[in-house]
């Protein structure tokens, strides 16, 4: 008998973790500089990096081609080591071919000039919750480095709804999947003020706090990290 309401039942679990959404995993490939810089020196160096995600928005590692539009002003060598030649300024740019012959870039303008300017270290980062399904969801966050890690806070204007059968929340750089995000829990708080210490993670490692139906894998709602 228990078996046989279990099955009754079915039906309305699933129906009840269906948003208005139809997820779609592909996210278009992309490279960040990372370790920005502004202002480079005359003569001093600077080490340039980027990451790549692929197509499912996990991180991999892939071969950058660094550039300089202007050689005169800003030279750099193949692992982004940048020296700054003279006062003007120049365009740094990362590229990465992908499996089908095209590429992706992303570049970050620089001035060289008597001295290096390294830009303020962001701590702390931020957003806003969103409902992408029929389910209430929202509320804002901030993240901040804490111990080994980040601490997430969410803020006392959260609401999501208790109607869902095992609502999680993830780290990710796919908005639209969980295959390659990291799971922080089962969400047991559904209004108001709490927070997350989530341990060997940086402020820029991911880029969405993901809200997803875990049983079902649909997804509930998201927060762009800015």
């Amino acid at each position: 008998m228990k078996i046989f309401h279990f099955l009754l039942a079915l039906p309305f679990l699933f129906n009840s973790c269906i948003g208005d959404d139809v997820v779609d995993d592909f996210v278009p490939p992309a490279v960040r500089i990372t370790a920005p810089l502004d202002t480079l020196g005359v003569g001093k160096t600077w080490q340039f990096e980027a990451k790549f995600t692929n197509n499912i928005g996990a991180e991999e590692a892939r071969p950058v081609a660094w550039s300089s539009s202007n050689l005169a002003v800003l030279g750099i060598d193949g692992t982004g080591l940048a020296t700054g030649l003279s006062k003007g300024s120049a365009i740094v740019a990362a590229e990465v071919e992908l499996g089908d012959g095209t590429t992706v870039k992303s570049e970050r303008p620089v001035t060289v000039a008597d001295s290096t300017v390294i830009p303020p270290v962001v701590m702390t980062l931020g957003g806003e919750i969103k409902s992408t399904s029929s389910y209430a969801l929202k509320g804002s966050f901030e993240i901040t480095e804490s111990g080994s890690g980040i601490l997430i806070s969410i803020g006392s204007d959260y609401q999501a709804s208790t109607a869902l059968p095992g609502l999680y929340v993830y780290l990710g750089n796919n908005r639209s999947s969980i295959a390659n995000a990291k799971e922080l829990q089962q969400v047991a708080v559904f209004n108001g003020a709490h927070s997350y210490q989530v341990d060997g993670v940086g402020l820029n490692d991911y880029q969405y706090l993901l809200y997803w139906c875990k049983p079902f894998n649909v997804k509930v709602g998201e927060g762009e990290i800015k």
